[in-house]
């Protein structure tokens, strides 16, 4: 009997280890299952979110690009225009102004950008002197700052013959006056290349007094012109605005007068045609003569 009993109760133990091992098998396969079923509810979640979004995404037209800043925006759209001031020379090298007409900053209407060189037609001509007197005289060549940038070759001319290259190299030169006049010339290069040439003539002292004496007569004739000449044209404005301001009165004033003219010529006619008639001779009336004839005849 104890035997039997002592293998019933081993048999209910392994029963229920059975059964334990059992239930550990299925709430482990459950929980697996949940975390299984939470990843795929998630998925699903974030597949749908993409789907919703590229429906997002193509509801927005093809024509249109995404939003940009404002303030790169107006960068973009801001078109600058530049234009180009006078330059400072006529001929030779000199600078000029690049100004900026639209895209100034402060919503100016003009800015001046920078300064860049400018050059005009080589030959300048005849030049004056920076500074003289009747011992001396300065001459200077055309050049822009820096200085030292270009190089300076002084010339002596003399007429049907070579010129005589001097040793200054510098943009100044100081000649003192002889009892002849000189020529001289200056060639401003910028890389061995010839940018401008002007030309000089330095006076002897008593042509310089002479020419001083001689200018002020000159100067004193032009200063008369040109006040006779403005004078005449104010006068004139004047009468133009007199007249445009008392035109009726003018208007009417010409009519009185054009009829009168008008009257005066009608009787200078009346008497012309009365002291023609009394000139007139009988033997001029038309068929007198013929009404006589035929009177003798009869």
């Amino acid at each position: 009997m104890r035997a039997r009993g002592a293998d019933w109760l081993a048999k209910l133990l392994l029963a229920l280890g059975w059964l334990l091992l059992v239930g550990l098998q299925a709430s482990q396969a459950a929980n697996v299952t949940v975390v299984q079923e939470s990843g795929v509810v998630r998925e699903a979640e974030n597949e749908s979110e993409v789907d919703e979004e590229a429906e997002n995404y193509s509801d927005v037209p093809e024509n249109e690009t995404p939003a940009e800043p404002e303030e790169e925006v107006q960068n973009k759209t801001v078109v600058k225009e530049v234009e180009f001031g006078m330059c400072t020379v006529t001929c030779g090298v000199g600078i000029r102004e690049v100004i900026l007409t639209n895209g100034c900053p402060g919503g100016e209407s003009k800015c001046i950008v920078r300064v860049e060189e400018c050059r005009g037609p080589v030959d300048c001509g005849w030049g004056k002197p920076i500074s003289e007197n009747l011992n001396s005289v300065r001459l200077s060549c055309v050049h822009i700052s820096p200085e030292n940038r270009f190089k300076y070759l002084w010339k002596l001319l003399k007429s049907d013959q070579q010129p005589v290259i001097l040793s200054n190299d510098s943009a100044v030169l100081d000649i003192q006056r002889e009892l002849h006049p000189m020529a001289f010339e200056c060639d401003t290069l910028d890389n061995n290349e010839i940018v401008a040439s002007i030309k000089f003539t330095v006076y002897t002292t008593s042509e310089l007094q002479m020419r001083r004496t001689i200018r002020p007569d000159t100067d004193a004739v032009l200063v008369f012109v040109l006040t006779i000449g403005v004078i005449i044209c104010i006068f004139v404005i004047f009468v133009l605005i007199f007249i445009i301001i008392n035109w009726t009165a003018v208007k009417s004033f010409w009519g009185a007068k054009a009829s009168a003219t008008e009257i005066h010529s009608e009787l200078s006619s009346v008497k012309y045609k009365d002291s023609t008639s009394l000139d007139q001779s009988p033997t001029d009336m038309p068929g007198h003569e013929d009404e006589a004839l035929s009177e003798w005849n009869e």
